[in-house]
């Protein structure tokens, strides 16, 4: 998360140029609404039938979110362009789906594992992404099923949709948990992180499993549901730790407390039912990640990104927190980046007004990714639906509930010292919870014998189904307009394509930032075709050279525009 700036500041002119924008649309649909609510109604009830009559068939419903879910965020990619890694985190769960697909859970360290060091990457004592395995788990299915890590990014967007119909069903009636569905499907930000390979879909099928199964637990106490409830924080935990972990100890809190009240036929009879599968998911779990960790770091209890913390970072994580002490980097653009420009968030929020700031600007950026700014006319239609209906909501005790959860979950968000949208991703499910919920009640809202509310909800709906259009449109737009990835791709092609065996060294100039980052590796770095390395001493660079010899050698000017790939030069020459 970046801070105030020249384009932080004309990022905000321009979100205030969409809202305006955004306005005029909606004060049409509000004349519309007033003057001609009964506008395309027989289109429109024709509609609501055919989506009631597919309801009643709660596992075709579910089904069909998902195959669609998984069609359009494939036709995305076909269409538009294969995704190409471009962020730190990506790479790093992508070094994740490699080492999984090879059957491993982490990579022995490389004996000259300093010229490959890079971000979000651990290389002693093992050489493993440091994130939590779930998103690495998906990318590698599709890695060894189809060869591309990207299709795990469709199934896992595909079983996000699918498990929030299916929560939904839980929480409202079928047609509408179908709607939800269905808009989970086009959601903008949703669709973006099925185009990304640092995801964000694999924490929301796990919080929609498990305020699903919370909701059918409390409901009707059933062992199925229970065990459920901990598959979802078993998926939280393994993919967003903190975030996963808030959200999971706040529906357990809930659960606990409607357990401690439970006065149901035979209770004392359903207790142990309802309490051992959850213990055994929750035991099975704690037993897997203690033995990731222990793979990975060398104890049970210290995760990879903590000890990645401790030998790269300076930055705290939480507002109440101080850096660390400056570690010994090999590199500059290393220091750079963790010592240097992640401080930024820190010094920026160590006053009172700096701290207000930039809690004005998280919540922004949740907003953003909540109800997107450019869908035109949906925004402001979306958030005055809540505004309207909040009497309604606070009525309901379901629904004071979704809203303390996500109240609770937000301000978890905002102790921290950055933010970025799929931070919030385990929460996904009650953003669609409370939406519809309000949305259905403004439905039934009458002006004057009128039914203005049915004629807003459906306009509304229709333009966020219309909404995939821009949002391919944006993609594709930010895809040429990103042109690194597509130059490390194209080259790694090229030097594949060849048969032989090569070493890149890069080089960077002392004003290079750390983005972008050219050095990233497979999982097995002997077995690889291309191997890319950081240019050290002389030293370092005769016992990579040696160590490679039987490569063929290029060096990589990676600050030249465009970048220079050349032979490297002689030992004599260095």
């Amino acid at each position: 998360m970046s801070w105030p700036n020249t384009r932080d500041k004309l990022r905000d002119v321009n979100t205030l140029l969409r809202l305006l924008t955004s306005a005029g649309p909606v004060f049409v649909l509000l004349l519309v609404a007033l003057l001609k609510p009964e506008l395309a109604s027989n289109w429109f009830h024709a509609t609501e039938r055919a989506l009631a009559r597919l309801a009643r068939h709660r596992g075709l419903s579910i089904t069909l979110v998902g195959l669609l879910a998984f069609v359009a965020s494939a036709t995305i990619s076909l269409l538009v362009q294969m995704p190409d890694p471009w962020g730190h985190d990506e790479f790093s769960y992508l070094l994740a789906a490699d080492t999984f697909a090879h059957g491993r859970l982490a990579n022995p360290p490389h004996p000259l594992w300093i010229h490959f060091e890079s971000f979000h990457i651990l290389y002693q004592p093992t050489y493993a992404s440091i994130y939590p395995p779930a998103q690495g788990l998906m990318l590698a299915v599709g890695q060894v099923v189809c060869g591309l890590p990207i299709v795990g990014v469709w199934l896992s967007h595909a079983l996000a949709c699918a498990t929030i119909c299916w929560m939904l069903m839980a929480w409202m009636p079928p047609r509408w948990a179908l709607l939800g569905g269905l808009l989970a499907v086009v959601h903008p930000t949703m669709l973006w992180w099925s185009q990304i390979y640092m995801g964000g879909s694999v924490a929301v099928f796990g919080g929609a499993l498990l305020l699903g199964a919370l909701r059918r637990v409390v409901e009707q106490p059933r062992p199925r549901d229970v065990s459920l409830m901990g598959l979802g924080i078993a998926v939280l935990v393994n993919s967003r730790l903190y975030e996963g972990t808030v959200l999971s100890v706040m529906c357990l809190g809930f659960f606990l407390f409607w357990f401690a009240r439970y006065r149901g036929a035979g209770s004392r009879v359903v207790w142990p039912r309802i309490a051992a599968p959850l213990l055994l998911v929750l035991a099975l779990t704690a037993a897997w990640m203690g033995y990731y960790n222990w793979r990975v770091t060398g104890h049970p209890l210290l995760p990879p990104y903590i000890l990645h913390g401790s030998q790269y970072g300076v930055w705290p994580t939480f507002l109440w927190q101080h850096p660390r002490p400056e570690p010994t980097y090999h590199h500059q653009v290393m220091r750079e980046f963790y010592a240097k420009l992640s401080l930024v968030n820190y010094e920026y929020q160590r006053s009172l007004a700096g701290v207000a700031s930039a809690t004005v600007k998280k919540l922004r950026i949740l907003l953003e990714g909540a109800f997107p700014f450019h869908v035109v006319g949906v925004p402001l239609i979306v958030l005055l639906i809540p505004l309207a209906t909040m009497p309604w909501l606070l009525k309901d005790r379901w629904m004071r509930l979704a809203g303390l959860i996500c109240g609770g979950f937000v301000t978890a968000l905002l102790l921290v010292f950055w933010t970025n949208v799929h931070y919030a991703a385990p929460c996904a499910g009650l953003i669609f919870v409370l939406t519809l919920q309000t949305t259905r009640h403004l439905r039934v809202w009458r002006w004057r014998g009128k039914p203005c509310g049915r004629f807003l909800v459906r306009a509304a709906l229709l333009l966020c189904a219309v909404s995939l259009i821009p949002t391919a449109s944006q993609l594709s737009t930010l895809s040429k307009r990103n042109v690194w990835p597509k130059e490390r791709a194209h080259l790694l092609a090229e030097l594949k394509r060849d048969g032989q065996r090569h070493l890149v060294i890069v080089r960077y100039s002392p004003q290079h930032r750390p983005e972008p980052e050219w050095v990233y590796n497979e999982a097995d770095i002997d077995s690889a075709s291309v191997v890319w390395a950081r240019e050290m001493d002389y030293t370092q660079n005769r016992k990579l050279l040696d160590y490679f010899k039987d490569r063929r050698v290029w060096l990589l000017e990676a600050d030249t525009k465009p970048v220079r790939l050349v032979p490297y030069p002689t030992p004599a020459g260095l």
